[in-house]
C-alpha cells in the first residue's frame, strides 16, 4: 500500500527516528541480557495443521524462553506474523475458533449482500463462472480460483493495530514472511511493507489462491521454495533456531488412490525436498519440534484448533532440551520489557476517507457506500458490511481497506482493484428437461456481458439461445446516481416458444408456435440490495401459428403495447436451494390500443416464497403464485402457463395454460455434503393449483400434485431428477439441468 510522506521537517525527523528504532530496540535487548545467544523461531507451512504452532508457543512462554526473531511460511507466517504483531496465543486461537471457515475461502459475497441487479443473474440458467475476454477477443483468466476477498479482510482486521508498521523489525518481535516469486521461482523474504499482505502472499497456494502483487512481483505460497525457513531466521541474527515442522508427510503409493489424494501428495512433494534441505542445516544447538499430527488434514480449518494441544504435547515432550534456553524470571521480564511495546488495540478516530480504484467507475460509487463517519472511531463491523456491498457489485477483484497517517491525522483508505480478467465476460449455459412421456427440450445459451461502461457503472448484455426456444436479446442497464438507486433499463429481443391449449378435461387440443419481437423501456428504483421497483413500457410484435391441432384453429399476427409496474424483493440466501430468506414480486400490466397494441386487458402476477432451516441440513419452504387476467381476455401469447417441477409436478413443463393460474407449494429437502464442493439434496413437495378461464374460479376444483426429487447445486447449475404425480393419473419422471425452483 502506498504511504504518502509529507515534506515537513517534523515528519522527516519522525521518519529518521523510525529508521533508528530497530537498532535502539536491539541495543536495549542486548543491554538487558549481555552475551545471551539469540533465539529464532522457524514456523513451517502446513495449512490447518499450522494451528499446532500455538501449542508450541504456549510451552515456550511457560518456560520463559526468549524469542528474538520469527520467520514463517504459509500458515506458519499467519501464526508467526500475528504473534510477532503482539497477539497472544490465546487471542490467536480464539480468532481461529471464531473465523467463518465455511465461507472465508469463498469469494462469492453472501447472496443477501449482492446488488439486486446481480441477484437477477440467478434467473438465468447460465453457468455463474464468467470467462474473461480481452478487447481483441483473447481469453483471460484470474490468477487463482480464490481471490481471497474474505480472507484478506480477516487478516486485515487481526493485524489492524500494526497497519502503519511497515518495517517488520519494529513489530513486537522482528518477523519475516516467506513467499515465492511465481515469475522467477525465487524465494522472496518479506521484511517490510503491509503485514496483512505479506501473510496473505506467503499463503497463496498456486492455482488455488490468486497471487499477491507486491512491489510489481506476483507472489505465491512460500512453501514452494522454503517451507521451513531456518535459513531466514538465521539471517535475521538467530544463534539458536527452534524449528517447528508441521508439514504433511509424503504418503506411500498405496494410499494415493484418488484425485484428492494425488493433489495432496503433489503439494507434499513440492515442499518436502526444501524442508529436508533446511533440516540438514540444524546443529546440535538447535531444537526441532515435529508435532504428531498424523493424518490431520491440512484443509480441515474448521477443526484447526484441535491441533493446538498436539503442538503443546510435542513441545512439552522436549522440555529437557528446551530448558537450556530458559531465562530466570527477572531476566525474562527484562527481555519482554525491552521489546517493542504491544500496540494498543483501541480503534482509531477516522478523520478522512480516501478512495483508490482502477475499475473505470467513479470513486463516488465506492465512497458513497462507505458509511464511516469522520471524527468518530473506526466502525470495523459496519465497514466490512459496506465493503461486502461494494464487492457485491461484482466489479472488483478485491476491495480492501487500510489506515493511513497524513499530516498527523488518521484516515481510512479503501482500495478497489478491477478484475484482472474483466470487464468483458462470456457465459454459457445448458437447460435440459425430459419426462416419462418422451417430451424432451433443450436450450443452449451464450451471453456477453460488459460491465463498467461509464463512471456510474452502466452495463450491456448480449445473449443468444438455440434449441426449443431460440432467442436473440440485448439489454442496457444504466444507473443514474452513484448509489445506483435509480436506473434506466432498456432491452430488445426476438424469440420463439410453444404454447399448449387444453380442454376442460385437461387434454391437449392444440400446440401453438409463438414468434415475437419485443422492446422494453423502464425507469426503476433499487431498494438497497434487497429489492427494486420499476415502471415501464413494453411493445411486442409477433405471430401465432398452429403447430399441432385442428386446421380450423386460427393463426394470426398481433401487436401489444403494455404499461407495467413491478415491485420485487429478494432476500434468499441461495436461489437454487435456499435455506433461509424469502422472495416476493408483484406486477401489474395494462394493455391498451392507445399504447400501440391491438388488444386490451389487464393482468396481475403475484409470487412469494419463504424458506427456513430446521438445522442439520433440514429445510422447509412455502411458496405460491397467483396470476390473473383481471379484465379483458388475453390471447394465446399472453395466457399463463403451468406444469413442471414444483408447478404441478405431474404435468409436463408449461403444458397447462389459462387466463388464470395459481399454485400453492410446500417443500422439504435435506442437504448432504458428500463432496466438499458439491451439495446434494433429497426432498419432496406437495402442490395444489391449476389454470382457469374465469377469475372467479381461481382454486375451484384445483389439482393436487407432488414430487420426490434428488437435486444437486453443481458448478454448471442446479440439477434435478425426480418423479411427479398429479391427480387424474398424470405422472412424470423428470430431469432438469439449470431450472430454478420457482418462477
Amino acid at each position: 500500500m502506498i504511504k504518502m510522506v509529507t515534506r515537513t521537517l517534523i515528519v522527516l525527523g519522525c521518519c529518521l527516528g523510525g529508521l533508528l528504532l530497530p537498532q535502539a530496540v536491539a541495543a536495549n535487548i542486548e543491554a538487558a541480557q549481555p552475551g545471551r545467544q539469540k533465539v529464532g523461531l522457524a514456523l513451517s507451512g502446513g495449512g490447518a495443521r499450522g494451528a499446532a504452532h500455538l501449542g508450541v508457543l504456549r510451552v515456550l512462554e511457560e518456560m520463559k524462553i526468549p524469542i528474538d526473531y520469527i520467520a514463517g511460511t504459509s500458515m506458519g507466517s499467519i501464526v508467526g506474523g500475528l504473534y510477532a504483531s503482539g497477539m497472544t496465543p490465546d487471542e490467536i486461537e480464539q480468532a481461529l475458533k471464531t473465523m467463518d471457515w465455511e465461507h472465508i475461502f469463498s469469494d462469492a459475497p453472501p447472496r443477501v449482500e449482492r446488488s439486486f441487479r446481480r441477484k437477477r443473474d440467478d434467473d438465468l440458467y447460465l453457468v455463474k463462472a464468467r470467462l474473461g475476454i480481452s478487447d481483441d477477443g483473447k481469453p483471460r483468466f484470474p490468477t487463482g480460483a480464490i481471490q481471497g476477498q474474505k480472507f484478506d479482510l480477516a487478516l486485515r482486521a487481526l493485524s489492524l493495530p500494526v497497519t502503519n508498521t511497515t518495517d517488520f523489525d519494529r513489530l513486537h518481535i522482528p518477523f519475516r514472511a516467506v513467499a515465492s516469486d511465481i515469475g522467477s521461482g525465487a524465494k522472496v523474504v518479506l521484511g517490510e511493507g503491509d503485514l496483512a499482505t505479506a501473510m496473505r502472499a506467503s499463503m497463496a497456494v498456486p492455482g488455488l489462491f490468486a497471487a499477491a502483487e507486491v512491489d510489481g512481483r506476483l507472489l505465491v505460497d512460500g512453501g514452494i521454495t522454503d517451507n521451513l525457513p531456518v535459513d531466514v531466521v538465521r539471517e535475521m541474527g538467530a544463534d539458536i533456531v527452534i524449528a517447528v515442522d508441521i508439514s504433511t508427510p509424503i504418503k506411500p503409493a498405496e494410499e494415493v488412490i484418488n484425485l484428492f489424494a494425488i493433489t495432496g501428495q503433489l503439494t507434499s512433494l513440492l515442499t518436502r525436498n526444501n524442508v529436508e534441505e533446511q533440516l540438514a542445516t540444524l546443529t546440535e544447538a538447535d531444537v526441532l519440534i515435529i508435532p504428531a499430527l498424523g493424518d490431520f488434514s491440512s484443509s480441515d480449518f474448521v477443526n484447526a484448533t484441535d491441533a493446538v494441544p498436539i503442538g503443546y504435547q510435542a513441545a512439552d515432550a522436549q522440555r529437557s532440551e528446551l530448558r537450556r534456553l530458559s531465562l530466570p524470571a527477572g531476566d525474562y521480564q527484562a527481555h519482554l520489557a525491552a521489546r517493542t511495546a504491544r500496540p494498543p488495540r483501541d480503534l482509531p478516530i477516522i478523520q478522512f476517507v480516501r478512495i483508490e480504484n482502477d475499475a473505470g467507475i467513479s470513486d463516488a460509487m465506492i465512497h458513497d457506500r462507505i458509511r464511516q463517519r469522520t471524527g468518530e472511531p473506526l466502525d470495523r463491523q459496519q465497514l466490512e458490511q459496506d465493503i461486502a456491498h461494494i464487492y457485491g457489485l461484482e466489479l472488483f477483484q478485491n476491495v480492501r481497506y487500510d489506515l493511513v497517517e497524513e499530516q498527523g491525522e488518521t484516515g481510512l483508505l479503501v482500495d478497489a482493484r478491477a478484475k484482472s480478467w474483466g470487464p468483458n465476460y462470456l457465459q454459457f449455459g445448458l437447460d435440459l428437461s425430459s419426462d416419462i412421456r418422451g417430451t424432451n427440450s433443450y436450450d443452449l445459451g451464450a451471453a456477453y456481458l460488459r460491465t463498467g461502461i461509464n463512471p456510474l457503472g452502466g452495463e450491456i448484455r448480449l445473449a443468444t439461445q438455440i434449441g426449443q426456444d431460440p432467442l436473440l436479446a440485448a439489454e442496457w442497464h444504466q444507473p443514474l446516481d452513484s448509489l445506483s438507486r435509480y436506473f434506466v433499463y432498456t432491452g430488445a429481443r426476438y424469440g420463439a416458444t410453444n404454447v399448449d391449449v387444453f380442454d376442460g378435461r385437461r387434454d391437449a387440443v392444440a400446440e401453438y408456435r409463438v414468434k415475437e419481437a419485443r422492446a422494453e423501456l423502464a425507469l426503476g428504483r433499487e431498494l438497497s440490495v434487497y429489492g427494486e421497483s420499476r415502471l415501464g413500457y413494453r411493445y411486442r410484435d409477433g405471430e401465432v401459428d398452429v403447430k399441432t391441432g385442428s386446421p380450423e384453429l386460427p393463426e394470426f399476427s398481433y401487436e401489444s403495447g403494455n404499461a407495467f409496474a413491478r415491485l420485487a424483493v429478494d432476500r434468499l440466501d441461495n436461489y437454487n436451494f435456499p435455506e433461509e430468506g424469502w422472495l416476493g414480486a408483484v406486477e401489474y400490466d395494462i394493455a391498451r390500443e392507445d399504447l400501440g397494441g391491438d388488444s386490451e386487458f389487464e393482468q396481475v402476477r403475484l409470487v412469494a416464497n419463504g424458506f427456513t432451516s430446521l438445522g442439520n441440513g433440514h429445510v422447509v419452504g412455502l411458496g405460491g403464485l397467483v396470476n390473473s387476467t383481471i379484465s379483458g381476455s388475453a390471447d394465446i401469447q399472453d395466457r399463463f402457463r403451468l406444469g413442471g417441477f414444483l408447478n404441478l409436478s405431474g404435468y409436463t413443463e408449461d403444458s397447462l395454460s389459462g387466463q388464470q393460474a395459481g399454485v400453492l407449494t410446500a417443500i422439504y429437502y435435506r442437504r448432504f455434503e458428500a463432496l466438499p464442493f458439491l451439495s446434494w439434496y433429497l426432498g419432496g413437495s406437495f402442490e395444489y393449483g391449476g389454470v382457469w378461464e374465469d377469475k372467479g374460479d381461481l382454486f375451484d376444483d384445483a389439482i393436487s400434485s407432488g414430487s420426490v426429487f434428488l437435486g444437486a447445486d453443481s458448478p454448471i447449475g442446479p440439477l434435478y431428477l425426480g418423479y411427479g404425480h398429479a391427480e387424474g393419473g398424470y405422472d412424470s419422471i423428470f430431469f432438469y439441468l439449470g431450472r430454478p425452483q420457482f418462477r
